[in-house]
Formats: C-alpha cells, sequence, structure tokens
C-alpha cells in the first residue's frame, strides 16, 4: 500500500508542471473560464492566483488567498487520489478541477452535501460508477480511475453506468474520493457528453469469495498457532507401563520397599492388577507384593502421627507466643495508665496529652482484638475436646448387636481370607500330584511321596470342611441376632407406644410426669424391665457409666449408685462380670434372667 502511495506520489512533481502547461494553453479566454467555473459554485481564479471576477459576483466567506493550485490537492491528476490528512472540523475539504487527457472533472457545490453511500461489504474490491456520460468509452473510465490503483476489469453497462474491480481494497477509498464530480469529455457542451459520477461500494460474489477465502486461510493459521501453544503447554505424558514379568515382579518387589519409589512402584501394580496380569501362576508374586504394600501403612501411621505432634508443638508454640504478645499489651496498657493519672498527666502539654490519649486507645483496641483471638483459639481446643470425649462415650457406640455384629463379621473375614489360602494350597498340592503321576516318567517319584501328598490333600479337605461348617454356622448366628435385634426393636417401640399412651389418659399405673417418660424411682419392677431391655440387647455385657448414660436420657435424677445398688438387689436377673487384662479390666453388668428361667 506504502509502494503505491510512494508511486503514485512520486509522478506529481511530473505531473503538475506538465498540467499548468496545460492550463496556460488551453484556458486562454479568461471570461468563459470565469463563467465555467462561477456555474460550478467555486471562485474563479487565475492559475496563477489572479481573480478573475469581482468580490460581489463570488461566494460569500472564501478566502482569495487560497488560490486555485494553493494548497495543491493531490487528488489532481498525476499527483495522487488520497485525500489530503483531516484538518479541524471547522474546514471542510475543498476539491479542485481534475484534468485529463481526455476529460475534465469538476467538483460539486461545497455547499452542497456530501454523497452517500451504503454499507461496505466484507473484502469490497469493486465499486460502482453511476452517472456516466453517454458517450463515455471504457478507455475514459480507466483513464480516470486507473490513477485509484491497479484495475482489474470494468464492466460497463448501456446504462451510463459500470462495475469497476480494483486489485486492492484501499483503491476503493481512493476512487470514493470521485464521487459527486461531473464528467466533461472533452470541451464540448453536449449533454451526452457531461455527466455527474456517483460511486459507490458495490457487492460482488467474487470479492465475497476472496475474503471468505482469506478468512478461512487466517482461521487455519490460528487454529495452528493455537495447537502449537496447546501442544507446548501440555504436561508431558507419563512414560509407559511394561507387562508384567518375572524379571518385572522381582524388580518392582524391590522398588516397593524403597521408600522413595514406592508412589511409582505402587502405580505400577495397580496397573497390573487392572490389566488382569494376576492369574493362579503368578498369584504368589502378586500376593507377595500386596504384602510389600501392606508393610508401608505403619510406616505411613508413624509418619501421620509424627507430623500430627509437630502440629501440636506448633500449636503449643504459637499460643506461647500470643500469650507473651498479650502480656507486653498489658504492660504498655498499664503505662499508659499510670500516665493519665492526676498527678503526671497535669505535667504534659495539650498535645503531647492528645497523642497520649490516641496512642491508649489504639494499644487498648489492638489487645482487645488480640485476646479475643486467643479466646477463640482456647475455645477451639475445649470443642475439640469435648468432641473427643463424645466419641469416647458410650452413648455413641452401636448399643444393639454392635459388638457382636461386628466381632462375627470379623470372624467371617479372617475364615474366608483362611479358606482361600487353603484352597490355593490344595490346588498347588493338586499340580504337584499331576506331575509325579504323569504317565510318561512315572519312576522318578516314589510311592511314598505319592502317598504323603494324598494324606496331606486329605488333611486339607478336611480342614476345609471344617472351616466350611464353622462359617456356616458363624452366619446362622450372626442371621439369628439380627433378628433378635429386630424384634428387640420392635418391643421397644411397643413398649415406648404404651408408655406414652398412659402418660396422655392419667392411668394410675404411672403416676410421673410426661416430661420424665420413664423414671426409675416410681417403680422397681418397671426400672427392673428398663435395665433388662437394655442389657438383654448387649449380650457381652455393659459397664455402669455407659447404662447410666442411657438412663440419664429417661430421667435425669438417677445417678449411678442407684442402679448399682438396684442391680445388686435382683441377683436373679443381673450379674456383674469382670472383663479385660490389665489396663483394660472393667465391671460389666449382664442379664443373666433366662438363664434363670431355665435352669427353674
Amino acid at each position: 500500500m506504502a509502494s503505491a502511495a510512494d508511486g503514485v506520489g512520486s509522478l506529481g512533481s511530473l505531473g503538475v508542471e506538465h498540467h499548468l502547461s496545460v492550463h496556460d494553453h488551453m484556458v486562454n479566454d479568461h471570461g468563459a473560464w470565469a463563467t465555467a467555473m462561477n456555474n460550478l459554485g467555486i471562485v474563479p481564479m487565475g492559475l496563477r492566483g489572479q481573480q478573475l471576477v469581482s468580490d460581489s459576483l463570488c461566494i460569500q466567506g472564501f478566502d482569495p488567498g487560497l488560490g486555485l493550485l494553493a494548497p495543491i490537492n493531490p487528488m489532481i491528476a498525476g499527483i495522487s487520489l488520497v485525500p489530503p490528512p483531516p484538518g479541524p472540523p471547522e474546514m471542510p475539504i475543498i476539491k479542485e478541477i481534475i484534468h485529463c487527457q481526455s476529460c475534465t472533472l469538476f467538483p460539486q457545490n461545497p455547499n452542497l452535501p456530501p454523497p452517500s453511500t451504503r454499507e461496505r461489504p466484507p473484502g469490497c474490491k469493486t465499486v460502482f460508477v453511476g452517472g456516466l456520460p453517454e458517450n463515455a468509452s471504457e478507455e475514459i473510465i480507466r483513464e480516470v480511475f486507473d490513477q485509484c490503483g491497479d484495475i482489474i476489469a470494468i464492466r460497463k453497462s448501456k446504462k451510463n453506468f459500470c462495475h469497476i474491480r480494483f486489485s486492492e481494497e484501499f483503491m476503493v477509498d481512493k476512487s470514493l474520493y470521485l464521487s459527486g464530480y461531473r464528467m466533461r469529455i472533452g470541451s464540448s457542451t453536449d449533454k451526452k457528453d457531461s455527466g455527474r459520477m456517483h460511486v459507490d461500494f458495490a457487492q460482488a460474489r467474487d470479492d465475497l469469495y476472496e475474503w471468505e477465502c482469506q478468512q478461512r486461510l487466517l482461521a487455519r493459521e490460528e487454529r495452528h498457532r493455537r495447537k502449537i501453544h496447546e501442544d507446548f503447554l501440555r504436561p508431558p505424558s507419563p512414560p509407559p507401563i511394561m507387562h508384567f514379568s518375572e524379571h518385572e515382579a522381582g524388580q518392582l518387589a524391590e522398588r516397593l520397599k524403597d521408600d522413595h519409589k514406592f508412589s511409582e512402584a505402587t502405580a505400577v501394580l495397580f496397573t497390573w492388577i487392572d490389566r488382569g496380569e494376576v492369574n493362579r501362576r503368578s498369584a504368589n508374586n502378586f500376593y507377595s507384593m500386596i504384602q510389600s504394600a501392606n508393610s508401608h501403612v505403619r510406616r505411613l501411621m508413624s509418619e501421620k502421627a509424627q507430623h500430627e505432634e509437630e502440629m501440636e508443638l506448633a500449636k503449643e508454640t504459637f499460643k506461647n507466643a500470643l500469650l507473651a504478645i498479650l502480656t507486653q499489651f498489658e504492660q504498655i496498657t498499664a503505662v499508659f495508665t499510670a500516665a493519665s493519672r492526676q498527678k503526671a498527666w497535669d505535667h504534659f502539654s495539650k498535645a503531647q496529652r492528645k497523642n497520649i490519649d490516641i496512642w491508649r486507645k489504639q494499644c487498648e483496641e489492638l489487645r482487645n482484638a488480640h485476646s479475643e483471638e486467643i479466646m477463640g483459639i482456647r475455645r477451639e481446643e475445649e470443642m475439640e475436646m469435648s468432641d473427643d470425649d463424645e466419641d469416647e462415650s458410650p452413648c455413641k457406640k452401636i448399643r444393639v448387636c454392635g459388638q457382636s455384629g461386628a466381632s462375627l463379621r470379623e470372624e467371617n473375614d479372617s475364615l474366608r481370607w483362611q479358606l482361600d489360602a487353603y484352597r490355593n494350597e490344595v490346588e498347588l498340592l493338586r499340580k504337584e500330584q499331576g506331575k509325579a503321576c504323569h504317565p510318561d516318567d512315572p519312576e522318578h517319584f516314589p510311592d511314598t511321596h505319592t502317598h504323603l501328598l494324598q494324606q496331606s490333600m486329605h488333611n486339607m479337605q478336611q480342614q476345609l470342611l471344617s472351616l466350611q461348617e464353622q462359617l456356616r454356622s458363624k452366619e446362622v448366628v450372626l442371621e439369628q441376632a439380627r433378628d433378635e435385634h429386630r424384634y428387640l426393636q420392635g418391643e421397644v417401640l411397643a413398649l415406648r407406644d404404651k408408655v406414652r399412651e398412659h402418660a396422655h389418659t392419667h392411668t394410675p399405673c404411672f403416676p410421673f410426669p410426661v416430661s420424665l417418660p420413664l423414671p426409675l424411682s416410681l417403680s422397681l419392677s418397671l426400672s427392673a424391665g428398663i435395665i433388662s431391655t437394655f442389657l438383654h440387647v448387649h449380650p457381652f455385657g455393659a459397664n455402669i457409666d455407659y447404662l447410666w448414660s442411657y438412663i440419664q436420657r429417661l430421667d435425669t435424677t438417677v445417678s449411678a449408685g442407684e442402679l448399682e445398688s438396684l442391680m445388686g438387689r435382683l441377683p436373679s436377673v443381673f450379674r456383674q462380670e469382670l472383663s479385660g487384662v490389665g489396663a483394660t479390666l472393667e465391671k460389666r453388668w449382664k442379664f443373666c434372667g433366662f438363664q434363670s428361667l431355665g435352669s427353674v
């Protein structure tokens, strides 16, 4: 674009002198020249700046100092068709006469509004030129618009208009400058040789197609740049994991024992198991690797405990530092308080008193905020301690068959694991026996060895059957405990409904307020029944604190000593036993009412 403008501008120095000489030869009659310019609404001026018509005939407000060639308009033929740089808004651009070899272009009256244009289509390189003279040929049109840029094609119509397609888009902007000019072919005054041109944007399919192609090209380049940027920012792919083999399994087992390589080794082990590499031949290798991974649990727990200890130490250090800061705040506040007393206050000036008062208020605000922070830390510690106590209290434990169910589940799991181990051993023995009894080579192993293998297999099968029987019996016991649990829950709900009904109907059987549904001090039989129900759903017994915490929900006035004395008076129903060893030794109360009925 710049080169085109420079090329057009380089012709300016050569074109000005040429056209001045043309003016001198063509315009010999100053009267005709002045009349033509005055008809176009332009002040008639000579080529050398002299005024040809008096001021009374000129346009009002025109400055005679602005001659025809002062300043030289860049739209003059041979100079450039780029409009001059925009000046102040109050100074409109003055168009001048443009002379070509075959025609002359006269600008429109500057008092008229500028010609209108439609909205510019995207990628527009084609202009519509209307109002052409009837005798205007394609050569004359090319001569006029060739100064705007390289013309690719001119499509002229018989109705005094044409379409001109340029090679670049900026050339269209140059051609719009000629809109409104009146073209006159030669010096003829015939109507067919004159016409007012209207230049506007034209919507051509070729321009739109080229613009869409350019946009698609830019979009492809943008996608390519974005893809390169995303590939650059994408993290590198993880290294591929090798397939399972005896050699790789041995190396992985060594890496599982190393604390620094444990994470990578567990990822490889997980991938192998997820791929389905585990089979009967590799089961022992995988079992040993899983066992190695499990050995890190103790290390992780010790690290966690160490980090928790460090965190507690850091909390304690932080709390001590805050207390020291609070102590210093108290000392500073005491200094300000002593300075505010009358025996010292009177000796300070007014400005000093003001500063001391401001400092004292700031120190008190900081001290109060610091004290609130310390109190918040203490409240959090108390809440944590209370949460720990609640977690350790028996009220949070599973009351109905919780302990028995958990223990039975653990026993069932252990039995299943032993059963799987015995099955694996039986499979190995069967494989060895198959190898020993191979028909191709029967003499390699003696009969005694075969007999021992058969005997060991028989023992294993016996143990397997016994374990299966134990497992079935444990499952039956667990199912009975669950049924008993559901039955007792129904009984408790029914008992609660009865108590509420009696409380609402004010029956004499339960003369106590509704807010205390089951007080222990009302009836010995009722209290014993509640305790019996509670202990019956706890087959392993419960200590006095656990029982007292449950009764406290029903009657807050009952003490643990009263409960213990009540159960001591009923030895045929309640029995106290010792459970645990050493520091875990505790006394538990159990319900034995059904045992006494069976003995009777």
